[in-house]
């Protein structure tokens, strides 16, 4: 959900920076930053402390 809410800021952002006169490719870079952090601290999110899902029975359980 984050990665989407930053994904349609960024792009009202790049909008915005457009009409006030900033170069496309300025406005562009920001609003990829943007998204690129969202999804590195989403797919970092999992692997921080208190974060893991509990162990279900079962959960080690490999096919031979």
């Amino acid at each position: 959900m984050a990665l989407l809410l930053t994904t349609i800021f960024s792009a009202a952002l790049w909008i915005v920076l457009l009409s006030l006169g900033t170069k496309p490719f300025d406005a562009l870079m920001l609003s990829v930053l943007l998204v690129l952090l969202a999804a590195t601290a989403q797919a970092l999110s999992s692997y921080l402390p208190g974060n893991r899902r509990k162990e279900q029975p079962g959960d080690r359980y490999t096919a031979r």
